[in-house]
């Protein structure tokens, strides 16, 4: 048993709220236990200069924390400019680029913000996963509006993630098991199994190709349920296969 009561291979509760910011084409606020991250998309009638021309469309993402998200307060400015905060946020990009299709999207931008407003461990997951949903619902309000002719997505996406200590792999990591664990992996992956990115440092002894698939197949565990989460929201519109 861990410390909040689960089991080794038993993720947080999860729970996902839709139409959180009534400006946005598309948000929501993801919970992953006491991690809560509000996570909106935005639109854009034109993309970035070097791709005028191309017919394709583009995605970004930003990443923040509140200053009070945390144990003690961070420092608004530090918080927005920092190396983990970049790094973060060109991880929540590059990750739903993956499942979406540029060229269906056609000559748009959409931006997505993620906010932290309450952390404990696990914050750029969540961020994926309720950043998916964020652009699922935006996606088809362009579509219901006639600017697109079908849902340009590929899979569905989401990610968690995984350590490991004394041998033994734990899924879906709060703060306290984060602070301590000799390692930490984070996992996306696309609802048809595949790996979009995988994140991961042996911060004590390394691990072996044994103890990574024992990650992996949580990790994959971890994403089936967030996926069913997802389709709660999403499926009538865009059904999980």
């Amino acid at each position: 048993m861990r410390t909040d009561g689960r089991t080794l291979d038993q993720s947080r509760d999860v729970e996902i709220q839709a139409d959180i910011i009534r400006n946005s084409e598309g948000s929501v606020l993801i919970k992953y236990g006491h991690t809560h991250v509000i996570c909106t998309a935005s639109v854009e009638l034109k993309v970035p200069k070097w791709m005028q021309g191309s017919g394709k469309g583009w995605l970004s993402a930003e990443y923040g924390m509140l200053p009070r998200s945390t144990h003690s307060r961070m420092r608004r400015d530090k918080a927005a400019n920092s190396g983990r905060t970049q790094e973060i946020s060109r991880l929540i990009g590059r990750s739903l680029r993956a499942v979406l299709d540029m060229e269906a999207l056609g000559e748009k931008q959409i931006y997505i913000d993620c906010d932290v407003i309450q952390a404990d461990g696990g914050t750029r997951t969540a961020a994926i996963t309720g950043g998916f949903v964020a652009l699922a619902f935006c996606l088809n309000f362009l579509k219901n509006k006639g600017e697109l002719k079908t849902i340009p997505l590929k899979s569905y996406l989401s990610a968690v993630s995984v350590g490991l200590k004394a041998n033994e792999a734990f899924l879906d990591l709060n703060y306290d098991e984060d602070s301590t664990i000799e390692t930490d992996m984070n996992f996306v992956l696309t609802s048809h199994n595949k790996f979009v990115e995988i994140q991961g440092t042996a911060e004590a002894e390394p691990f072996d190709n044994e103890q990574l698939q024992s990650m992996i197949k949580l990790a994959q565990l971890g994403c089936e349920k967030l996926f069913k989460k997802q389709q709660d929201l999403i499926g009538d519109f865009f059904p999980l296969n």
